[in-house]
């Protein structure tokens, strides 16, 4: 996955533009799922790069509708016969390769838009492999969702029943179980909890924010000194999670949160077997992603089987999104694939992590 600070459509966005798109049911009148749910888990199909392209590479995945995925994977019996093993799965919506941001965007993150003007907390993530297509669709700087939601926020906070309102950002990044603030020079942070139980970023610098532009340029402030090394995945891949979030305060009541959006780009979710990771601090930096990923999933099944205890502080990710979990909340989480048949395990592993 690109640096953020140099975050640049990738070859495989780059030709999902090329391509001239049928008419399909990725339409938002078309779908039917419930877009207020408490928790929300989609699937982001990328097309394949010109890279892959090049090297005939087949496209396994195949979208069967509105949330339905199969999955076509390669295999090799032990006399040396191919064969291809089918495996399906289900979610609350599935986008295919021709689906542009905004679409996407009016699918998951505008109600989480909605949601926080009538004074809710609301978290969008994207899971997946190094190169799926997640920092495209959570931050690119023109498309990403993150930009697009900005722009209704602020459009909202003109009319006069939110007057009363103004947003302010703060950006962020958990990096080896830890949290450095990315709006003022990585200065670490902790998180506590107050007396009412919510989490506080202690020390977090907040900017004050009135449209588009300047977000953009804070964003580009923090996006400089993200966490990103080489691996075998990615040449510049992402090492870190980073969190952008925007708050709702009342102009008389600057320390008082009326909603809170999230944006959270994770970290590759690919093993490090597969990254290549062969030095000590690189082996590191993979299991605390993985250690991670994993009490994330864990924290959405329990909220989602409503089990009475939610493991919230097996991981500092986890700790940080407790209050975007609990009470009047809602998160949607978006897992980003690639199509190619050398990807189908790391394929297969995102989804499996997805399907709750």
């Amino acid at each position: 996955m690109p640096s953020l600070g140099a975050i640049r459509m990738t070859d495989a966005v780059t030709s999902s533009l090329k391509v001239s798109a049928p008419v399909t049911s990725t339409s938002p009148s078309s779908r039917s799922s419930n877009l207020n749910q408490k928790i929300r888990v989609c699937v982001r199909k990328r097309p394949l790069s010109t890279k892959e392209i090049n090297r005939n590479e087949k496209d396994i995945t195949q979208v069967t509708g509105d949330r339905n995925i199969q999955i076509n994977e390669p295999k090799t019996k032990l006399d040396l016969t191919k064969f291809v093993e089918q495996h399906s799965f289900v979610f609350d919506e599935v986008f295919d390769e021709y689906t542009r941001n905004e679409v996407l965007y009016e699918r998951t993150a505008l109600p989480l838009v909605n949601y926080i003007f009538a004074g809710g907390k609301a978290t969008c993530f994207a899971y997946g492999q190094t190169g799926s297509g997640k920092t495209f669709t959570m931050l690119d700087p023109r498309r990403g969702l993150y930009v697009l939601a900005a722009r209704d926020i602020f459009d909202m906070l003109q009319q006069p029943q939110y007057e009363h309102l103004f947003a302010s950002i703060g950006f962020y990044e958990i990096y080896q179980g830890q949290l450095y603030d990315l709006l003022n020079e990585r200065k670490r942070l902790h998180a506590r909890e107050d007396g009412n139980n919510n989490v506080v970023i202690a020390g977090l610098h907040e900017y004050a924010i009135s449209n588009v532009d300047s977000l953009m340029q804070v964003f580009d402030l923090g996006s400089q000194v993200r966490s990103t090394g080489a691996t075998g995945a990615n040449d510049s891949s992402s090492r870190s999670h980073a969190v952008l979030q925007i708050l709702l305060k009342p102009k008389k009541s600057r320390k008082t949160i009326f909603g809170k959006l999230s944006f959270i780009d994770l970290a590759g979710s690919e093993r490090g077997a597969d990254r290549g990771e062969t030095d000590v601090k690189t082996r590191m930096e993979g299991a605390e992603i993985n250690k991670s990923l994993l009490a994330l999933k864990e924290c959405i099944r329990a909220l989602d089987q409503d089990k009475k205890h939610t493991p919230f502080r097996q991981s500092k990710l986890t700790q940080v999104l407790k209050d975007s979990f609990v009470g009047k909340s809602r998160t949607c989480m978006i897992a980003t694939i690639s199509p190619g048949n050398t990807n189908s395990e790391h394929t297969l592993n995102t989804l499996r992590y997805a399907d709750r």
